[in-house]
């Protein structure tokens, strides 16, 4: 299913496979959802996002699709969607409120450097929407219109401007539905990312092994068979397993060296080619950087500890 699905980099990119066209020059957009769909009823392909969405809905009815789960849309709803899931969306009416997106590299330059550590719900694999009473809706309907006055003008500091309603727009979100997130906590229940990732991991050693693979797949590879930035997916694992996805990488290749070398009579370059390693002078620094010994040295002491001198 995967290869028919495309990914869009950006609203604009997406609303133009469905013949419109939207000006966009930087990784923020905020428009009126009224003047996106003229016709309706409105149902989409199914489709990934390499950014993040926030849907402000303040009329109107419909259905959200993301991975295997649809929820409705109707009046008062706020919908938050980061990126990498398969998505689609149903439009039964006219709907009236405000779609924004933007992407990790904005949030990074106008919002904050280590954003996932002020904001760890970007990182959340499970967003259902929220329906909130009308009162507090209205405080998000209210930053909507803030956001697109300031986006249409033509400020010298309007980029800025944006950054800081942005933060605004954040804070509430995590102050009225995201309060308690924490990607660890989540990570112990269910994490389609993590649990993915581990599943690539092994399955691409089994390759390496069976010489249907002849490189080691670095993150970026882990990433894209996922759809996901690398620079999200890295963040992602980071945070739900403890560990980095280089970490994890490197740990998977010492297991698997270490097995080699105790259990096969192959050389160690031909072990190194084997764990797709260019050369055997590469894998041996590789090895002793981890292990602390080269790995003919590994091989002779599990030697001379089960044949020890007499």
């Amino acid at each position: 299913m995967s290869d028919a699905i495309k990914t869009y980099d950006s609203i604009s990119e997406l609303y133009a496979s469905f013949g419109g066209k939207l000006e966009q020059d930087v990784d923020f957009t905020i428009h009126r959802n009224e003047e996106l769909s003229p016709n309706y009823p409105v149902k989409s392909p199914l489709f990934r996002t390499s950014y993040y969405t926030v849907l402000i809905l303040r009329q109107g009815r419909g259905r959200y699709l993301i991975d295997d789960q649809s929820y409705v849309t109707r009046d008062n709803t706020i919908f938050f969607s980061n990126p990498g899931h398969v998505k689609g969306f149903e439009v039964y009416e006219t709907l009236q409120g405000y779609i924004i997106t933007f992407s990790e590299s904005f949030l990074k330059q106008y919002v904050h450097e280590n954003i996932f550590d002020e904001f760890p719900f970007l990182i959340a694999e499970v967003a259902p929407p929220s329906y909130p009473e009308r009162e507090i809706f209205q405080i998000f309907d209210d930053l909507g219109g803030l956001l697109l006055h300031e986006y249409q003008s033509d400020s010298a500091y309007k980029y800025k401007v944006i950054g800081c309603l942005t933060v605004v727009l954040l804070l509430k979100i995590k102050e009225r539905f995201w309060k308690a997130y924490d990607p660890l906590t989540e990570a112990l229940t269910s994490s389609d990312i993590t649990l993915t990732f581990k599943r690539n991991l092994e399955a691409h050693f089994r390759d390496l092994l069976a010489s249907k693979c002849d490189r080691l797949f670095q993150v970026q590879d882990y990433a894209q068979a996922q759809y996901l930035h690398p620079n999200y997916f890295s963040t992602v694992i980071k945070y739900k397993t403890g560990k980095s996805v280089n970490s994890w990488i490197a740990e998977k290749t010492i297991a698997e060296a270490k097995a080699l070398l105790a259990r096969s009579s192959e050389s160690v370059q031909e072990i190194a080619f084997r764990l797709g390693f260019k050369n055997a002078s590469h894998f041996s620094r590789f090895f002793k950087k981890h292990i602390g010994l080269s790995p003919l040295s590994f091989r002779q002491s599990l030697s001379s500890v089960s044949n020890p001198d007499p």
